[in-house]
């Protein structure tokens, strides 16, 4: 039986059900989030990483290097794909999640599994749930595509997610050599650990308008598990929220852009040079916000583990060799904690 939408509670409630109201003081453990309950600082500096400077642009590599140290993400800009696709890409999440209820749940995930349509996935009674409606699809490679959880309603849907996911493992490769280089490294030294068989995740979410804006979150405080992750960001609803230095940061639009940000495996094989960035989802009263997150996961026949170049006396190692997992990862965030910390030596 699949969960009743978020959009559905959102559009017929007087009262906000208490699943879904944020608990402040058990928000993310680990980290100071004495801010969390204030408003976020829209930050001015982000930075903007221009794809086209990156191979002749000595500065524009440190410039890069230097946001994935602080920020652990940026916007990337002429990045090679168009605006009228990447409007294409918008358009499929809308038509798909603008589908009457019936017609979305053709393709609700199954018990125990995080491929299909739905929300959150229930792990204890005392969870505090996300005030959103996702799509979790494997789109990349071909041959690990699940086409039962995939829509044909839109039309489009298929064909557009497809061509968009090869277009995004372009991007996930030009971003690991580029971080290799920033740090003096062979550039494919961080493509030899992802591997020939790394996947490509997308996570289409549709985040309704909730009244209660402040006691809710569209996605709880997290770090991503991925390698690198490349979100395709509202055209006009911001949401997104980065913690740094105990303070939340809003995330500006910046058209045609894409949001890019590491996760813990990279930070991992980076032996803790580069930060996987804690975020976070707030929801806007009276605005829908529908955004396409694609996670670019390395293979998981073998462990990952620190590049060896980066191991020196004066820099010891500070993460054990390890295997990530789906499984793993998602049991770590609904508790609130991180898989990275389960990396550490």
């Amino acid at each position: 039986m699949p969960m009743k939408q978020v959009l559905k509670i959102a559009a017929n409630c007087n009262s906000l059900p208490e699943r879904y109201i944020r608990k402040h003081h058990e928000e993310y453990g680990h980290v100071d989030t004495t801010d969390a309950t204030s408003s976020p600082t829209t930050a001015a500096d982000i930075p903007v990483i221009d794809f086209s400077l990156l191979i002749s642009s000595s500065s524009e590599l440190e410039k890069l290097k230097s946001a994935i140290t602080t920020w652990g993400s940026f916007q990337a800009i002429n990045h090679g794909i168009e605006s009228s696709f990447l409007d294409k890409v918008r358009e499929m999440n809308k038509l798909f999640f603008s589908l009457p209820t019936e017609e979305k749940n053709k393709w609700s995930r199954e018990e125990n599994d995080s491929e299909g349509y739905g929300n959150d996935t229930v792990l204890s009674d005392q969870q505090v749930l996300d005030w959103t409606d996702r799509l979790y699809l494997t789109v990349f490679p071909q041959h690990l595509k699940r086409l039962q959880f995939w829509p044909h309603n839109p039309t489009q849907f298929r064909e557009v997610i497809e061509e968009y996911s090869f277009k995004v493992a372009s991007v996930n490769e030009f971003v690991l050599k580029a971080l290799a280089r920033s740090l003096n490294l062979d550039e494919n030294c961080f493509l030899d650990q992802y591997g020939t068989s790394g996947k490509i995740q997308a996570r289409f979410c549709y985040y309704p308008p909730c009244q209660w804006p402040e006691k809710v979150l569209g996605l709880k405080p997290h770090a991503d598990g991925s390698a690198v992750t490349v979100l395709l960001q509202d055209k006009e609803v911001e949401g997104l929220e980065f913690l740094k230095d105990g303070q939340w940061f809003g995330f500006p639009i910046i058209p045609d852009a894409l949001t890019i940000n590491i996760g813990d495996q990279i930070e991992v094989m980076s032996n803790g040079i580069f930060k996987s960035p804690v975020h976070r989802v707030s929801v806007n009263s009276k605005r829908e916000r529908m955004t396409v997150g694609m996670f670019c996961i390395p293979q998981t026949e073998k462990d990952i583990g620190p590049v060896e170049g980066l191991i020196t006396d004066e820099t010891p190692r500070l993460y054990k060799n390890v295997t990530f997992s789906l499984d793993f990862f998602f049991e770590y965030v609904q508790k609130g904690r991180r898989l990275i910390e389960a990396c550490k030596i």
